[in-house]
Order: structure tokens, then sequence, then C-alpha cells
């Protein structure tokens, strides 16, 4: 379903933009990549067919958005992945919130619950049948 032509341009930058934060968060870690990389395939949809085309038949990133978009599936690996990276992000977030005593209980607590909730949310998404 197309939406009008004068928002097309609007779904087109939030593609792109959600693509080149996805290219970055390979490399910083924290930053997701899987999401924005599924949010530019769903701007492109609605803005470019042609950058649509690309991410479905990319090699890396194309089996995971065909399985969400068909089943809202994630893949084993990429639940472990997400699962370690954001393991790993806690460890940092304690070690460096423990060197500050003037820091507030919440400011370590609050982060942490999000990702456990994202843990969670991810573990009981379905996996792809292959």
């Amino acid at each position: 379903m197309r939406e009008p032509s004068r928002f097309r341009w609007a779904w087109w930058l939030l593609a792109y933009v959600s693509l080149g934060l996805g290219i970055v968060g390979i490399f910083v870690p924290g930053l997701p990549t899987t999401v924005f990389v599924l949010i530019s395939a769903w701007a492109a949809a609605r803005g470019s067919e042609r950058l649509h085309r690309w991410l479905l038949a990319h090699p890396r990133f194309g089996p995971a958005i065909r399985d969400w978009q068909a089943h809202g599936a994630v893949s084993r690996r990429a639940k472990w992945l997400a699962s370690g990276t954001m393991l790993a992000c806690a460890a940092v977030l304690l070690l460096v919130m423990g060197r500050f005593p003037a820091h507030r209980w919440w400011m370590t607590a609050l982060p942490l619950a999000c990702m456990a909730l994202v843990a969670l949310w991810l573990w009981l998404r379905p996996e792809p049948r292959r």
C-alpha cells in the first residue's frame, strides 16, 4: 500500500537514515543494528521500492527482514547475539556506574530493566521455520 506522494520523501528519508544508523550500529557497541534495518525496510516499503527490493534481496539483511515481515520471527542466532550484546553493555554499565558514588541507583536500574525486558520480549518471539 503506497502512502500519498506528498509523504513519500519522508518515508524515503526515514528509510535511508535508519539504514545508516543500522550500519553504524555494526561498529558501535550498544547501538542496535537489526532494529534500524527493520525500520528501514518498513519505511522503504512506503518510500523507496528500490531500497526495499535491495534490502529483501541482501544476503545478510534479507532473511531476517523476510522472517520478521512474514511471522514476526527472530532467529535463535540473532537472539543470542542480541542477548550477549545487552549483557556486555550491562556489564560495562555496572563497571562504569560503580565508579561514581554520587549516582542514583535508578540510573543503573532503569537501563538494566529495559535491557531485561527487551531480552524477554525477544526470546518470546517465534523462531523462523527453515
